[in-house]
Formats: structure tokens, sequence, C-alpha cells
């Protein structure tokens, strides 16, 4: 059997609805389609990364897992430029102040993460690490 893959190919299409509210006008984006391979008007590459496990273990354990997608400047028209399924990475694009769109994550796609995660392991249990006492803390000294 062929180890699963790191990375896969998605093509997703958007949509933009004009909202009024309080006189001001905005434009809300939404994912309308995602699919796999390279037909769609927007081609990303989803991979995985061994650094990731816990996160992609984490999304398929919700109630609805997610892929995540990062769009740009978050006051421009979205223009896809990655994709993930780790909501660490989605966050850290958010702190940047950055547009992330997110889109039910399709069965093949949960099933290819799970066969990723079997094939590589689970990510290892980082748990708190009891420090020695004093340890990083500067230390008085008498003299």
């Amino acid at each position: 059997m062929p180890a699963p893959s790191r990375q896969t190919t998605l093509s997703l299409d958007l949509e933009g609805t004009s909202r009024h509210v309080k006189g001001f006008t905005s434009t809300q984006w939404r994912i309308i389609d995602l699919t796999p391979g390279d037909t769609g008007p927007w081609v990303l590459t989803l991979q995985l990364f061994l650094t990731e496990r816990a996160a992609y273990r984490f999304n398929l354990e919700a109630g609805t897992p997610r892929l995540f997608v990062h769009c740009g400047e978050s006051s421009a028209t979205p223009d896809p430029l990655a994709i993930t399924a780790s909501q660490d990475v989605a966050a850290a694009w958010l702190d940047g102040e950055q547009q992330v769109l997110e889109v039910e994550m399709p069965l093949a796609v949960q099933a290819w993460i799970e066969a990723y995660l079997v094939r590589h392991g689970e990510a290892p249990d980082e748990g708190r690490k009891k420090k020695r006492q004093g340890a990083g803390r500067a230390r008085e000294h008498s003299a």
C-alpha cells in the first residue's frame, strides 16, 4: 500500500454578497465550491506537516472539520494564497490581520488526513514539564 501523500491539490470558487448595515455597504465573501483537482478558478495545494499533527487531530474530532483559506489582506478583494487544515495556522494568519475564509472539509480530505496521521503517528503528548525549583529564576546570592 503506498504511503499517503503529504500534499493534495484543491480547487475553489468564491462568491461575494453585498451587505448594507447602517448606511455602509460591505462585501461578505464565502467559498461556494471546493473540489479535489485543479479545475477551479483558484487552485491551492493543501500540504500536511508533521509539526501540525495535533492540530489536524483536533480539527478532525470537531463536530464539523474545516479547511481555512488565506486570502490576503483583510480589507482587499480575496486572493486565495494558501490553504490549511490547522486552526493554529489559521489563527496566526488572523493575528496578522489577514482575511481567512473557512469551509467544511470534504469527507475525502478527512480520510486523507486520517491516513496521514495513521502513517506518521499522532503528535507526541507534550504535556507540562516539571521545572526544577528555582529554574529559570534569578537566585539571590549572599555575599
